[in-house]
């Protein structure tokens, strides 16, 4: 491929200076972006293998690699996914907002029915631009014969494009930070800022420093796997202690037998887990497992009272868990956080078009890729689509809350001081809510009996009636 220089097609609609500087609220969701183009890279590729236009070499992996450099000031993402060729970074990259995501399912619209792309690639590329004076792409393309292609751009309207070195099928985008985003060459930084927007994206994600120390950790040999690299074999002879037996001799004893280790490079630990809880049947799940997700995700150690997995397909695809947290009301702030993903990218927390405001008092997650984004995914539409899902999610927590007060009614009251501030003031803003709740609010008695108003006018009436 001949060199060649040439200038950005920019639409008038889509004007390169604001998507540099205004399009995102937080400059720190680039990193978002980066690695949602990354996972879609990768399903893409894994759907042509499904479809059989492409086999994995044997030792591929899905992953994404994310290596930071603060001294040379750079930030890498590195995916295995299908890679470009010159004519396709031409058409995806160099036309901002052409959604390559979309032109995929197009042509393969006939073979397969999983239309769950993440992102559309042109545009949240050039967020990168946010946080970096020059950007590279070296990339190799999944199709046979492919040149490598290697595309810089120094956020003008400008850009080269030649024929590249990689060797390796996937893509890799390099970014030279600015003077005011270096914080992002930053290992611990780039740790939290992953954490908080990859944390459940459905592929594996790395996280290193470039050029750091090489660390070891030490396994059993029957752990030792095909890809570890070996440093060291380690034989522990058998430990022996010297015990007074039943008959009051002395002899030695075996207390821990011989062991074979082997010392190897330390494997590295992925900073996502691509099947959160949400995404599985609740016949899956048991309670320590939604306990255990409550301490993930929200970092409260005090357990969540119970909690509703919302599952549906159809009319729309949600998913989700919102736990009933305890509360103190004498000195805790009631305020909760309901995390708002869509295909297990995280959105933002406390969506108000999408949780209703009395659930806000909940923690939670919801999952719905057919959310009606934003071109940037950073706030919601208008639509009528979501004010369904909102009644949605309203209906599944009253009809959970009304049949616990049916069949444990004994659990109910148990739970009713803690969970009365969500009821009371669901009742006071949601009128369907109110409609759905209102025979099972309950009333405390001189007894200390909690009764409905329906079991109260009984009572009364019977009191009545005996005297």
């Amino acid at each position: 491929m001949a060199a060649k220089h040439g200038s950005l097609s920019i639409n008038s609609e889509n004007i390169f200076p604001i998507i540099k500087k205004w399009l995102y609220s937080d400059h720190d969701i680039f990193v978002r972006e980066m690695v949602s183009n990354g996972c879609d890279a990768i399903t893409k590729l894994k759907k042509l293998e499904v479809m059989g236009e492409y086999s994995f070499p044997d030792d591929y992996k899905a992953q994404i690699n994310v290596i930071v450099n603060p001294e040379e000031k750079t930030l890498k993402f590195i995916d295995t996914g299908l890679g470009m060729t010159a004519d396709e970074v031409e058409e995806y990259i160099t036309q901002i907002a052409f959604s390559g995501a979309t032109e995929f399912l197009e042509k393969y619209k006939d073979k397969t029915t999983d239309d769950q792309m993440i992102g559309h690639f042109g545009l949240g590329f050039y967020s990168a631009f946010m946080v970096a004076d020059e950007v590279h792409i070296d990339t190799l393309s999944y199709k046979e014969g492919s040149t490598a292609v290697h595309w810089t751009c120094d956020g003008g309207t400008e850009y080269d494009i030649q024929d590249g070195n990689k060797n390796t099928v996937g893509t890799e985008i390099t970014l030279f930070l600015n003077e005011d985003s270096l914080e992002f060459s930053n290992e611990y930084r780039m740790r939290e800022v992953l954490e908080k927007y990859c944390s459940f994206m459905p592929v594996n994600i790395y996280l290193s420093k470039a050029n750091a120390e090489q660390e070891y950790e030490t396994i059993e040999e029957s752990d030792l796997r095909d890809d570890d690299v070996i440093v060291e074999r380690i034989h522990e002879e058998a430990k022996t202690e010297e015990k007074e037996n039943e008959n009051g001799e002395k002899e030695i004893v075996e207390v821990s037998p011989a062991k074979d280790k082997v010392k190897i490079n330390k494997r590295p630990v992925s900073l996502s887990d691509t099947h959160p809880l949400w995404t599985k049947h609740p016949n899956e799940c048991d309670d320590e497992d939604y306990r255990s997700f409550y301490r993930k995700v929200f970092l409260d150690y005090k357990e969540p009272l119970f909690w509703i997995h919302l599952n549906m397909d159809y009319p729309f695809n949600l998913k989700g868990i919102l736990y009933f947290p305890k509360i103190n009301t004498e000195y805790d702030s009631i305020e909760g956080t309901i995390k708002l993903y869509n295909n297990q990218v995280f959105i933002a927390d406390n969506i108000k078009e999408v949780i209703p405001e009395f659930l806000m008092l909940l923690k939670g997650v919801i999952d719905c890729p057919d959310l009606p984004l934003n071109v940037s995914r950073s706030a919601l539409q208008n639509d009528g689509f979501v004010q369904k899902i909102s009644e949605y999610i309203t209906k599944k927590v009253a009809d959970k809350l009304t049949g616990m007060c049916k069949t444990d009614r004994e659990s109910y009251e148990k739970y009713w001081d803690d969970i009365s501030p969500f009821i009371k003031f669901g009742c006071i803003k949601d009128q369907k809510f109110s409609e759905k709740m209102m025979d099972y609010i309950l009333f405390k008695n001189l007894d200390d009996q909690y009764l409905t108003l329906k079991d109260c006018i009984e009572k009364n009436k019977k009191e009545t009636d005996e005297s």
